[in-house]
């Protein structure tokens, strides 16, 4: 056995370094959250301004109505990328606020955030649904269907509500990029809450369901270039889902669809 001395200290002085850089890599992120929050909130109450005060600031001619609408949708969406970095650190510290509210609420509520950003003329619509039964319809006419069955059809589930809508809105947000007609959400369970998010889009193959999970992934679609992201989001979700003691389980199979099912105990 090799005695104490300067080559054995070694690693434990590089392994301290290592963490006060963490560390340090922490607390920027932090910082810059926190920095980010100010401004965002700033140009999303100017730019809905020039929208909605036009008595005010003066009328926006069609073109520029549109390109402020624009501008104001990815405002949003950047704020929502923000909030989602946040609820994850949060988790991650097991900070969670614990209250009672209905899954159903909580599918609508996410749906809806999808829509307005990827397709606000479908969220108008439904914006516009007199009640649930025209909501429900609305969503069909455009190939999404919501299926409930189980404890969580009546009662109300127990846990963090923002993590859950957010779990649900990148999964719903997934499925909607990639579906070629249909994305179903299926809800169950009578302990555990089991959620189904599933699209029958072209798949995903078998060398790209192993690093899924892995930050800044993002698998290439041969047929759709363009389909936006980071590659955080699928990330965010499996640490948020880990952090809830749940898990997330992925189903694929090239050209015929995937399904994430996702399983997360309530809050006690």
């Amino acid at each position: 056995m090799k005695k104490f001395g300067l080559k054995e200290d070694a690693p434990e002085k590089e392994k301290s370094t290592g963490d006060e850089g963490a560390n340090e890599k922490t607390r920027l992120l932090d910082l810059f959250i926190h920095d980010l929050t100010g401004p965002l909130s700033i140009v999303s109450t100017s730019t809905a301004n020039l929208l909605h005060k036009g008595d005010r600031y003066g009328p926006l001619t069609d073109q520029q109505k549109r390109i402020v609408e624009r501008i104001l949708r990815n405002v949003h969406k950047a704020q929502t990328l923000l909030h989602e970095m946040i609820e994850i650190f949060r988790s991650e510290e097991g900070l969670f606020q614990k209250e009672l509210f209905f899954i159903e609420k909580v599918i609508k509520e996410s749906l809806m955030d999808v829509l307005e950003i990827s397709a606000p003329n479908i969220a108008e619509t439904l914006c516009q649904a007199k009640d649930q039964e025209e909501f429900h319809r609305c969503l069909k006419d455009h190939g999404i269907f919501i299926e409930m069955t189980g404890e969580y059809c009546k009662s109300p589930f127990c846990h963090d509500q923002k993590k859950i809508q957010q779990i649900l809105r990148n999964l719903v947000s997934n499925a909607l990029k990639y579906r070629r007609e249909r994305m179903v959400v299926s809800i169950c369970g009578n302990l555990d809450l089991l959620i189904s998010v599933e699209d029958d889009g072209r798949g995903i193959p078998q060398e790209g369901q192993a690093v899924i999970f892995d930050r800044f992934v993002r698998l290439k679609d041969k047929i759709r270039a363009d389909v936006p992201g980071f590659g955080l989001g699928l990330t965010g979700v499996k640490s948020l889902i880990e952090a809830m003691r749940g898990e997330i389980i992925l189903e694929s199979r090239e050209g015929f669809g995937t399904r994430f099912m996702v399983r997360i105990p309530p809050l006690q």
